[in-house]
């Protein structure tokens, strides 16, 4: 099949277009969804920091998936990670991006740590530690902390135990044990 007759989706409003095949073969080309998990992030979060809905989050996370540049950076910027982790290198990690990806997830542990300490000295020692991280990485000042217990929901959203629902023989089993 020939990618050269594919429609140009961005005129839709979806920048993505079919997978790439290089030699007849199909070819990874970003780990958005590996990240996005890896980030403790749902699809329902990306999808709003990326103002768009959850299917278009789906259909942008199939490895295979073609989109430009400028939506990669979207996707930068809602995961809140280095745009060098969203992509897939047919080498493993140079030890460059490998150090970058490292002092990242160090970042967002001791803003965490500054964030939820519950102590003064606590948080002056988070702070020194985050700011000596600036030191090395200055475009680390806008990374956001882990979050503590994935997104938070507003209160008129439901929870995903709200989606589910218990047969009543099931319930039973639980009664008969």
């Amino acid at each position: 099949m020939s990618t050269a007759h594919q429609p140009d989706l961005s005129s839709l409003g979806l920048p993505c277009s079919g997978p790439v095949s290089i030699n007849g073969q199909s070819r990874a080309l970003h780990q958005l969804g590996q990240v996005r998990r890896r980030e403790g992030l749902s699809r329902r979060a990306v999808a709003r920091r990326l103002g768009t809905d959850v299917n278009r989050v789906r259909s942008e996370e199939e490895q295979s998936a073609d989109m430009p540049l400028s939506r990669l950076y979207e996707w930068q910027a809602a995961l809140g990670v280095p745009v060098a982790e969203l992509l897939i290198d047919d080498d493993s990690l140079s030890p460059p991006i490998m150090r970058r990806a490292q002092i990242l997830r160090l970042m967002k542990t001791a803003a965490a740590i500054r964030e939820r300490a519950g102590s003064a000295p606590i948080q002056r020692m988070a702070q020194m530690l985050v700011e000596q991280i600036l030191e090395i990485m200055p475009e680390l000042k806008d990374v956001t902390p882990w979050n503590a217990v994935g997104q938070r929901r507003t209160l008129d959203e439901l929870g995903e135990a709200a989606n589910r629902r218990l047969s009543l023989d099931a319930l039973f089993d639980l009664l008969d044990t």
